[in-house]
């Protein structure tokens, strides 16, 4: 693998226009703009990505176009997992056969697995799919957290699972992935506001939604923490932190569209069950992103 899995990686959202199609044009400037701005990886159709809410074939253009945009420059993660094994695993080779590089799989959400059964859906699909894989834990959205044994046991056993994004909010846990974790195993937070305390106890970097309209900011930050410049990480991190929660006002990806829209780079359009974001939201997330100059002052 000619790319490392560190650095800030952006969760893209996927743009729609007006009656509801994917916006082509918008997700091919997002692309340049995170390579403009000094992103080490693009992770197309996640939760940022609203995955839940695009068909399949849209899922594969996605990541196809992604890839075609990128051109070698950066590596592509496609968001390829569902909570169905056969879908992912057929979601999983289809990234392949369009050039993604790596994949991410959530964890089966709504249907609740045990710990066996996560450990028997990745297994199928790292043996059915010869692609770096990175496992996806965010319990908050699936209902079911795989446990540190759990995603050590799948590292161990298959090679291909390169890493990690661990979104559990849960630094116990992160460190001991972390304390155990075999030499090619990595672990990216999956939650903006924990990359620091992440990174400081051994994590690689970060799967980013505030990069998608802050990629220079915020990668400088990771980039400092990982080089040890602990000083300048912190004033960067607490530069952006009310950004990072200001993300989280609403559901994902809606605060984040919205400030896309306002910096003027994408229509701020959803799929329902999506809404826009409300209008007192809006004005502190707006009020916010002038105060770091992002939007120029009124």
């Amino acid at each position: 693998m000619a790319w490392q899995l560190e650095g800030t990686f952006t969760a893209l959202v996927t743009p729609f226009t007006a009656d509801g199609s994917i916006d082509w044009a918008a997700l091919a400037r997002l692309v340049e703009f995170q390579i403009a701005e000094g992103v080490e990886g693009l992770v197309p159709v996640g939760s940022t990505g609203e995955s839940a809410t695009l068909e399949f074939d849209e899922r594969v253009e996605v990541i196809a176009r992604v890839v075609e945009y990128a051109n070698g420059r950066v590596p592509v993660i496609a968001g390829t997992g569902t909570n169905d094994t056969r879908t992912t695993i057929a979601l999983t080779r289809k990234a392949k056969e369009v050039g993604a590089d790596a994949a991410l799989l959530v964890c089966p959400y709504y249907n609740k697995p045990t710990q066996q059964g996560l450990y028997e859906h990745f297994r199928a699909v790292a043996e059915a799919v010869d692609l770096p894989l990175v496992l996806y834990n965010v319990p908050g959205r699936t209902a079911v957290n795989m446990a540190a044994e759990t995603q050590l046991r799948l590292a161990e056993e298959f090679p291909t699972i390169i890493g990690t994004k661990e979104a559990s909010g849960n630094l116990e846990q992160v460190m001991e992935i972390l304390r155990h974790a075999p030499a090619h195993f990595r672990l990216l937070a999956g939650d903006d506001a924990l990359a620091l305390p992440i990174i400081a106890c051994g994590g690689s970097g970060v799967v980013s939604v505030l990069s998608n309209y802050a990629p220079r900011q915020f990668g400088e930050c990771i980039r400092a923490a990982l080089r040890g410049d602990w000083e300048r990480a912190r004033r960067l991190h607490y530069e952006l932190f009310e950004l990072m929660r200001l993300n989280f006002i609403e559901p994902n990806p809606i605060p984040v569209k919205a400030a896309l829209a306002l910096l003027g780079m994408i229509q701020e359009r959803y799929r329902l069950p999506l809404t826009p974001m409300q209008p007192a939201h809006r004005q502190r997330l707006e009020a916010e992103l002038r105060r770091v100059g992002l939007l120029q002052p009124v």
